[in-house]
């Protein structure tokens, strides 16, 4: 029914997490009625990201191609000693966003999961690893999702770093701020029990 440009569009948008095909057709004739230069700008992005995007040699964080390492990374005032060890770029742009860490990080690229394949090999333990042999780190901050895949890989980056004698420290879970006691899962409420702090 409709012309295959557009339906073309519409499969490649609604490929995108997120987007259904109701969604996809919205975008597809949204772009059709803007004008002419929002989509050529947004043209030229898609097409110019994979080739100006690269990863960070240290943290596999992404960063600008070319560079020998990326901002946070070549930030001296950062602390080098803390690293913060998350599951993809995405969890450096929430922890930023809070302006309440000053170490660095180390991305892995996913987590533990044999259901789907994904082994420590898939990951980038072994340059976590070879970062602490190098020396200069104090404390690791395990920061994967609470998800059972996330704590699996907590619970097997906290083995391979014990001989380390590093401080292997986990984020804290419990309850939202505003949340309700009433609407918060039991096992949420027992991990808000388990990590209670004085006050």
């Amino acid at each position: 029914m409709l012309p295959l440009p557009i339906q073309l569009l519409i499969n490649a948008l609604s490929r995108l997490p997120g987007i259904g095909p109701k969604t996809a057709s919205r975008l597809a004739f949204y772009l059709l009625r803007a004008p002419q230069e929002l989509s050529m700008e947004l043209a030229e992005t898609l097409s110019g990201l994979k080739g100006s995007i690269g990863y960070c040699p240290r943290c596999f964080n992404i960063t600008q191609s070319g560079r020998a390492l990326c901002e946070i990374c070549d930030n001296s005032r950062r602390d080098a000693g803390v690293i913060c060890v998350v599951e993809d770029p995405l969890d450096v742009l929430a922890l930023e966003r809070t302006g309440g860490y000053t170490g660095v990080y180390h991305v892995l690229h996913g987590v533990l999961s044999p259901i789907e394949g994904v082994s420590p090999e898939d990951l980038k333990i072994a340059e976590l690893i070879k970062r602490i042999e190098a020396g200069g780190v104090n404390e690791v901050i395990l920061a994967t999702n609470p998800s059972m895949e996330g704590e699996a890989t907590a619970m097997y980056l906290d083995r391979q770093l014990a001989p380390f004698g590093l401080m292997v420290t986990r984020l804290a879970r419990g309850l939202p701020v505003g949340g309700d006691l009433e609407y918060a899962d039991q096992g949420t409420l027992l991990r808000a029990l388990a990590g209670r702090q004085t006050m």
